[in-house]
């Protein structure tokens, strides 16, 4: 009888109605910052262009499915008439949001998009590139040392050196023969990532904000499931900066600002002078030019025109105050303007930080590859 492999075309997985549109909705409402509304309107126009529906389930079906399975809620505020859900269109109809157990779904989604070939595990802090206690092993061995964890002794290769030094007719073992598999020491770090919420982050007919926010939301799950020992500190900054927290991702839109790297940098150093970890990192994305800065007196000095040598001083000033904390810079940049460029390789020599040149297709697997490098060493 022979055997051999038999191949087959591809058939995808049989779908139920509403994971089919489950699947398109979740991207959608990345896309309009939690806006159920505009989602489903989308959704909607899809529907009557590619006939994602049948008759025996309609987008109205979803949506109720939606509301049972609890990712989405109906709020109702006094004036929409008794207060009871009522027909469509009759004025009874509330407010519609997504909940808690939407928005995480959404930034797994995000991880799973961004680092889905990664395997998550429960333990969380990061390794250096140095040896020491720990539990994660480097897969070599090490001479026992006394001190050494005894659970740590290798006995098949404690045996193996007993039979090579002394052989088999009298078998003896001693302290010389030991040896114990080496492992990483760990690591904590704490990481701020800078976002650019200017108005160029939607211009040119490019959306630029919704790849940042999907990047933001697969680091703080993955940071969260697989480090969570690790911290991770999330700013935005366009005319300034200010913290959000990982509930506001999926709703973060660009504003009419411009771009004060300034100040982002100045609120992601103070927020690394509170860890206690010696490991400290910021990520900035950005796809703009330096154009604002605030001055002692509260006003606002904006130049969009060209690279402004007093707010691009400005920002070489604080790369500098970030090195001497030992805070590396790594920054992603997604504009591909050659001058940019070259502000941002000036900016990383005085950090002595890394730069990424990027467009918006690599930068999930770029900034995954770099925190992974860093969790193995120690920043010193």
């Amino acid at each position: 009888m022979k055997k051999g492999f038999r191949f087959s075309s591809y058939e995808a997985p049989e779908l139920s109605p509403f994971d089919k549109l489950f699947e398109i909705f979740q991207e959608l409402i990345t896309h309009t910052s939690g806006d159920v509304e505009e989602a489903l309107d989308w959704l909607r126009e899809l529907d009557k262009e590619y006939e994602l529906t049948t008759e025996e389930y309609t987008i109205d079906d979803f949506i109720e499915d939606l509301k049972a399975k609890g990712f989405i809620q109906e709020e109702f505020e006094p004036g929409d008439g008794d207060g009871s859900e009522g027909e469509e269109g009759d004025g009874g109809r509330g407010v519609r949001s997504i909940t808690a157990k939407m928005e995480r779904l959404i930034r797994k989604r995000a991880l799973d998009q961004i680092f889905g070939k990664l395997k998550r595990s429960g333990s969380g802090n990061h390794k250096t590139g140095a040896s020491g206690r720990g539990d994660e092993h480097t897969g070599d061995f090490k001479e026992y040392h006394y001190g050494d964890p005894l659970e740590r002794i290798s006995m098949t290769e404690s045996l193996r050196n007993a039979q090579i030094n002394h052989g088999m007719d009298e078998f003896t073992m001693n302290e010389n023969d030991l040896v114990v598999e080496d492992t990483h020491h760990k690591a904590q770090m704490s990481t701020v990532l800078m976002i650019d919420i200017s108005h160029s982050m939607i211009l040119y007919g490019e959306d630029r904000i919704t790849p940042a926010k999907k990047v933001a939301m697969a680091l703080a799950e993955f940071i969260t499931t697989r480090y969570p020992k690790d911290t991770l500190d999330i700013l935005v900054f366009g005319n300034d900066a200010w913290p959000i927290s990982i509930k506001e991702l999926p709703y973060l839109k660009v504003g009419p600002y411009h771009t004060n790297t300034v100040a982002g940098l100045q609120l992601a150093m103070d927020m690394l002078r509170r860890k206690r970890n010696t490991n400290k990192q910021i990520f900035m994305i950005t796809d703009g030019k330096p154009s604002c800065l605030r001055l002692p007196d509260g006003h606002y000095y904006k130049n969009s025109v060209g690279l402004d040598d007093f707010i691009v001083e400005k920002c070489y000033n604080m790369a500098r105050q970030a090195r001497k904390l030992h805070i590396p810079i790594t920054t992603f940049m997604i504009a591909q303007d050659p001058y940019l460029q070259q502000f941002i390789r000036h900016f990383t020599e005085a950090n002595r930080g890394k730069a990424f040149f990027t467009g918006l297709k690599d930068l999930g697997g770029m900034i995954f590859e770099d925190y992974e490098q860093n969790r193995k060493r120690r920043i010193k």
